[in-house]
C-alpha cells in the first residue's frame, strides 16, 4: 500500500453524531480500492497486496460487509489499523514513541499526530543503514537479501515465501507498533 486515505473516514449526513463507528482497517481499504476502484480481480489484487488469494477474498468480504453495515445502520466510517506497510515518509515522535508517516510531501509536518509533540524526527534510512547494514529483509518470513542500489528493497520479492521485501530496520520490519497510534 503506497499510503493511507488522506481522510480519516466517513460519517452518514442527518444524523446525530455516535461513539460506535464502523472500523475499516486500512487493508480492507486497500482491497476495496484494488477490486472496485481500480477493476482488479481477486488474483491480481491478492498479488499486489502480498497475500493469496483466499486471504484477500476474506479481507475483501469483510470490508464489504463493514461498509454495508454503516450505510444500512446510518454509522460513521472510520480507516485505523491492520497489518499494512506505507511507501512514504515515516516520522517518530520522541516524547511518546509514535511512528506515524506522511503523505502529504508537499506540507511539513510539525507535530505528532498521536500527542502533538513537536518533538519529532523524520525516518533517516542512512543513519539506520549505517547501524545494521544494507540489505533487505522479508517481513512474513525474515529472509534476508543484500540490497541492490538499482532496486529498491519493496520491489524485490522473497525467494522463499513470494512476498514483498522490505528494508532493514525500516519503522515497518522493526514492527514498531503503538496501540494508540491511529
Amino acid at each position: 500500500m503506497n499510503n493511507p486515505p488522506h481522510f480519516k473516514g466517513f460519517r452518514p449526513i442527518g444524523l446525530p453524531e455516535e461513539n460506535n463507528p464502523v472500523v475499516i482497517n486500512f487493508e480492507e481499504y486497500e482491497a476495496i480500492r484494488l477490486s472496485d476502484f481500480e477493476f482488479n480481480g481477486h488474483v491480481e489484487a491478492a498479488q499486489i497486496m502480498g497475500v493469496s488469494r483466499p486471504t484477500y477474498t476474506r479481507i475483501y468480504e469483510s470490508a464489504r460487509r463493514k461498509v454495508a453495515q454503516a450505510f444500512v445502520l446510518g454509522k460513521a466510517i472510520v480507516f485505523e489499523g491492520g497489518k499494512v506497510y506505507f511507501d512514504s515518509e515515516w516520522y517518530s515522535c520522541n516524547k511518546c514513541g509514535c511512528w506515524f508517516n506522511h503523505p502529504e510531501k508537499g506540507e511539513d509536518i510539525r507535530n505528532c499526530t498521536l500527542c502533538g509533540s513537536t518533538n519529532i524526527e523524520q525516518y533517516n534510512e542512512t543513519i539506520l543503514q549505517s547501524k545494521t547494514g544494507d540489505s533487505c529483509v522479508c517481513p512474513k518470513c525474515g529472509n534476508e537479501k543484500v540490497h541492490s542500489k538499482e532496486t529498491p528493497c519493496k520491489d524485490e520479492i522473497c525467494s522463499v515465501c513470494n512476498s514483498q521485501m522490505v528494508r532493514k530496520s525500516t519503522p515497518h520490519h522493526q514492527g514498531v507498533k503503538n496501540n494508540n497510534c491511529k
